[in-house]
């Protein structure tokens, strides 16, 4: 089982988190932490190491959605993925955005935590598309 945890600058994490869980219901394998002004970075770190804690709890890997690459929530995910002494193993990818989240059920069942980050990637890649006008007349019915 691997559960995951949406690490972010701001409550960009946490919002996210309150919008999956309206649009797909309650997503109990899936944990927010964020970076704020007031905690600074070492307030981050400890925030983070609890909620590690929590999502690593009967788990088999955690994987760290972060906001972005080399910021300060990626930095402290890869501290944690890059140590041999962290059990269960981490894998972080970074850019999370909210179809990526909503895939996370798909990884959910997996036990191998860089499987699922690769799993997770591949579903998700689809989803970043730009907007261009239909060439045909489209229908109201979904």
């Amino acid at each position: 089982m691997i559960n995951v945890i949406v690490a972010s600058h701001g409550p960009m994490a946490k919002a996210m988190l309150e919008t999956a869980n309206m649009i797909v219901g309650e997503l109990p394998y899936c944990f927010a932490v964020t970076l704020t002004g007031e905690a600074g970075i070492e307030g981050f770190r400890q925030d983070f190491a609890t909620v590690l804690s929590q999502a690593s709890e009967h788990a088999d890997g955690v994987l760290v959605l972060c906001d972005m690459q080399s910021g300060t929530p990626w930095n402290v995910a890869c501290t944690w993925a890059f140590s041999a002494k962290t059990s269960p193993p981490v894998a972080v990818l970074g850019g999370v955005n909210l179809p990526m989240l909503l895939q996370a059920d798909e990884i959910h069942a997996l036990n191998e935590v860089n499987a699922a980050a690769s799993l997770l990637l591949t579903l998700t890649q689809p989803t970043l598309v730009v907007a261009s006008p239909a060439s045909a007349e489209q229908s109201d019915d979904f």
